[in-house]
C-alpha cells in the first residue's frame, strides 16, 4: 500500500483485513507498518499505540456486527423470530469475519461505550428484542449476558471444531435457540421461581 493518504480510518480497515487472516494476536503495529511500507513510529501520528488500535478494531467490527444484526432481524415478528434472526446473523459474522468477530470481544470503558454510535444502536436493538419478552432491569442485563455467552461459546466452540459428535451443528444451533426461547418466555423470578409475568412473545 501507499504511504500517501494514510489515516486512522485507513489504519483500522486495514488492522480488521489482517486480524481476518491472521487471526487478532497477529496484528500488530509493525505488521500495519509493513503493509503501508512505513516505520513503525509513523503509525503513532494516527493511533496511541496498540490497545488504542483494538479498540478502534472493537468499534469498527462491532457497527459492522450489529448493522447485520439489525439489518436480519427488521420486520420480523417478536419473539422465536427476531430471537432466530438475530442469532443467524452474530453466528455468520463470527464464522466470516473471525479476526473482526475477536476484536468485539475487547472489554471496552463504560465512557466510550456510552458515546459510540455503534455501541448504542447494539443496545437498543438487543434490549429491544428482549424487551419483547416482558423483561425489565435486572433482568434485561441478565438475559443478554446470557445470550452472549450462548452465542459466543458456541462460536468460539465451533471455530475449533470442538463439537466432535455425530450429530449435525446446525440442528445442535436450532435447537439451542429454541431453549433460549423457552427459557426468556418462562423467565425465572428473583428466587429461581416463575414471576408471574404473562410473555408479550409466543
Amino acid at each position: 500500500m501507499p504511504r500517501a493518504g494514510l489515516t486512522p480510518e485507513r489504519l483500522v480497515a486495514a488492522a480488521v483485513e489482517l486480524a481476518d487472516q491472521v487471526g487478532l494476536e497477529g496484528v500488530t503495529l509493525s505488521a500495519l507498518a509493513r503493509r503501508f511500507g512505513v516505520k513503525d513510529a509513523s503509525l503513532y501520528t494516527h493511533v496511541r499505540g496498540l490497545q488504542d488500535l483494538r479498540i478502534r478494531m472493537a468499534l469498527l467490527a462491532g457497527g459492522e456486527m450489529i448493522d447485520r444484526i439489525a439489518e436480519a432481524v427488521q420486520g420480523r415478528s417478536p419473539g422465536r423470530d427476531t430471537l432466530g434472526a438475530f442469532a443467524a446473523a452474530y453466528r455468520a459474522y463470527a464464522v466470516d469475519h473471525p479476526g473482526r468477530y475477536a476484536a468485539t470481544q475487547i472489554r471496552i470503558d463504560q465512557e466510550l461505550v456510552a458515546v459510540s454510535p455503534a455501541m448504542r444502536r447494539t443496545a437498543d436493538v438487543t434490549y429491544g428484542m428482549l424487551r419483547a419478552y416482558g423483561l425489565d432491569e435486572p433482568d434485561l442485563t441478565d438475559a443478554v449476558r446470557l445470550l452472549r455467552s450462548t452465542f459466543h461459546g458456541y462460536c468460539a466452540l465451533e471455530s475449533t471444531g470442538a463439537f466432535g459428535a455425530p450429530r449435525d451443528v446446525q440442528a445442535s444451533w436450532d435447537r439451542t435457540i429454541d431453549a433460549l426461547h423457552v427459557l426468556l418466555l418462562n423467565w425465572p423470578g428473583e428466587k429461581g421461581t416463575s414471576d408471574g409475568r404473562t410473555p408479550s412473545v409466543r
